[in-house]
């Protein structure tokens, strides 16, 4: 069982824009050592319902970016199931668990904010990303701002940004103990279709590991509770396709 999972969303890029372009060096290099899902799919447009997807294993019936006030859910989440273990570490957020969107932060890339089950506790963990990522929780969700996510900036920017953070998280204490897994995923492919890139990052992933198994973000969600030994599993989760053989987890 791994102790720790790590999860970057990235914003709004088709596979075919990242895996291999010229102007995503760092993201070349990192599935050359590690892992990448070749036929990974957003489940939903715009992005916010992605984000809810990813964490409650339903869209929710939401199909719009409103706010929380707009948009709260009820429904049980990873948030829910992990209490006190879980952290997301929001680049530019203003103040812990803002629940409007300011400069280049963006609420509805902040899937925490959005369940009522646990607005205390958003509070307290989820925060703003500091200089380095604190890792230490059961699952860390990082979300860049609106430019280091690729949304309103270039791929290349994107790109750096990664090329300077997942170092860190790679020479953590957390992550060298072991029992950690990263996965880089986008929302959702504006590009036209819904494939979009998904990096695989642990000690146990052989280099240079592709697949081209048909997941969705609901087989990230279902990996995510296999790894941690959460349940119940979360809508969709509960008949997708885990990540784990495939990727040596």
């Amino acid at each position: 069982m791994y102790q720790h999972v790590v999860w970057i969303l990235m914003e709004n890029r088709s596979f075919n824009e990242v895996v291999g372009s010229s102007s995503a060096p760092y993201l070349r290099s990192l599935a050359a050592a590690c892992g990448l899902a070749t036929n990974y799919s957003g489940v939903a447009h715009p992005s916010l319902p992605n984000y809810i997807a990813l964490t409650s294993g339903s869209t929710q019936g939401i199909s719009n970016d409103a706010g929380p006030q707009t948009d709260p859910v009820s429904a049980p989440s990873i948030f829910s199931l992990l209490g006190p273990g879980w952290r997301s570490l929001e680049e530019s957020m203003p103040a812990n668990c803002a629940s409007s969107s300011s400069g280049n932060y963006a609420v509805r890339h902040n899937p925490a904010a959005y369940y009522t089950s646990v607005a205390r506790a958003c509070g307290r963990q989820d925060v703003p990303l500091g200089s380095t990522p604190d890792i230490s929780a059961r699952f860390t969700l990082i979300t860049p701002n609106l430019c280091h996510d690729m949304h309103n900036c270039s791929t290349a920017a994107g790109d750096s940004w990664l090329a300077k953070v997942v170092p860190q998280i790679l020479d953590s204490p957390t992550y060298r103990a072991g029992a950690t897994a990263l996965f880089i995923t986008w929302d959702e492919n504006d590009a036209g279709g819904e494939r979009v890139p998904t990096y695989v990052v642990a000690p146990s992933v052989a280099p240079g590991t592709r697949s081209a198994v048909a997941y969705t973000h609901y087989s990230l969600l279902r990996t995510t509770e296999d790894l941690l030994g959460v349940r119940p599993l979360l809508g969709a989760a509960a008949t997708a396709t885990s990540m784990r053989a495939a990727f040596n987890l």
